[in-house]
């Protein structure tokens, strides 16, 4: 009996065609400490009781980022009010629009006039490689590109950082100003940084690492652990990173090399390293996210009129390409890409591309109908 069931069971999902689970290779401790970040980040739904509010974005990290992938346009968040390279926000309330409310509060709306730009969560598989690269290798990948004759250029993003933020033993600097690397415009520092601003900002959660209350703008006291503030990092920290499929695939083999041949190389890097992490999973490891974390001037096309840190309104982080082609698994079956949700397939999100790779788009856009179809079957496999 047992083994008919065993037999009616469906069988585990292929690794690759999920974003979520353990990098390989943790110890026992470290799996455990995963597993605690797991129900931290997907198990814990926030209410008026818990915290939640009274205005907020979402009720559970979860919630933005099902499986782990991209969000849909119902999660997309709103920031808005900074439209200068010194990130100051012209208003009380920023940067972020907290469009829902519990009963009895309104839902903060626009201000008239203000500059804003729509954020769809990213996938969270890979961060903590991409944490680790060094700032030295992000500042080697900008200095590469001076002399780029395509035009690309691209600079690290150079931002203000919290006080609760512990800075990096040989972390650059530019006065008060830092090399951050998370987001849309790369403006989050490390991951502590960007769940510390998720919980703050995404659900009106306050925290010892950021008391103040979204509502009131006054401190109050933490309604979440310091403990699973933790444990949720090391979680994100501790990801596996998606892996491509069909690699073999004669037609993935020719399209990727396509890739590399118009250009595309030159800001979606294949290949960037770790660091030293006591994470031993994670320790000096090559890995393979097509991004160099800069930012760069995507034409006027994409300039949303919106600036954090030293991004300009036109500039946005390369978008790390792993993972691309499972985005449809959790945006309800199609697609929504670049920073906001408006390409609707990746040919689209490609012609979207202005400023600093219009050059390369339009080699894209030279090539056979056979050519491009297989540079999109490649860029669907990762």
């Amino acid at each position: 009996m047992i083994i008919s069931c065993q037999k009616l069971e469906p069988s585990a999902p292929a690794d690759d065609s999920i974003l979520d689970g353990p990098v390989e290779n943790l110890t026992s401790a470290q799996n455990l400490q995963h597993l605690a970040g797991d129900v931290g980040f997907n198990g814990q739904v926030f209410t008026a009781a818990t915290g939640l509010g009274p205005v907020f974005v979402a009720t559970s990290c979860g919630s933005c980022h099902a499986g782990d992938g991209k969000g849909h346009p119902f999660t997309t968040l709103t920031r808005f009010g900074k439209n200068d390279s010194l990130g100051r926000n012209e208003f009380d309330h920023g940067p972020q629009l907290q469009e829902r409310a519990l009963p009895g509060y309104a839902p903060e709306k626009l201000p008239a006039g203000t500059s804003f730009a729509k954020f769809t969560p990213p996938i969270n598989s890979g961060l903590g490689f991409i944490e680790l690269v060094s700032e030295d290798d992000i500042l080697a990948m900008a200095a590469g590109n001076v002399n780029n004759p395509d035009g690309v250029r691209g600079h690290p993003n150079w931002a203000l950082l919290p006080t609760y933020i512990k800075i990096r033993p040989g972390s650059k600097n530019q006065g008060n100003r830092y090399i951050t690397r998370f987001g849309k415009k790369a403006s989050t520092y490390n991951l502590l940084h960007q769940t510390i601003l998720a919980y703050n900002q995404d659900m009106g959660i306050a925290s010892s690492f950021d008391p103040s209350d979204v509502f009131t703008l006054l401190d109050t006291d933490p309604e979440i652990s310091d403990k699973i503030v933790r444990e949720v990092v090391f979680y994100l920290q501790t990801l596996k990173a998606p892996i491509q499929r069909d690699q073999h695939n004669s037609d993935v083999i020719t399209g990727k090399d396509l890739f590399v041949q118009i250009g595309c190389e030159s800001c979606h890097k294949q290949t960037l390293k770790t660091g030293i992490s006591p994470v031993s999973a994670l320790d000096n490891k090559e890995f393979h996210p097509y991004t160099d974390l800069l930012v760069h001037d995507m034409g006027p096309g994409l300039d949303d009129g919106y600036t954090e840190g030293s991004a300009k309104t036109s500039e946005w982080r390369t978008a790390p390409l792993w993972g691309l082609g499972l985005a449809p698994k959790s945006q309800g079956g199609q697609f929504f890409l670049l920073h906001d949700g408006r390409a609707r397939s990746i040919d689209e999100a490609i012609q979207m591309h202005g400023g600093e790779a219009l050059v390369i788009k339009n080699r894209y856009n030279a090539l056979q109908e056979n050519e491009k179809q297989k540079v999109i079957k490649f860029l669907n496999s990762l």
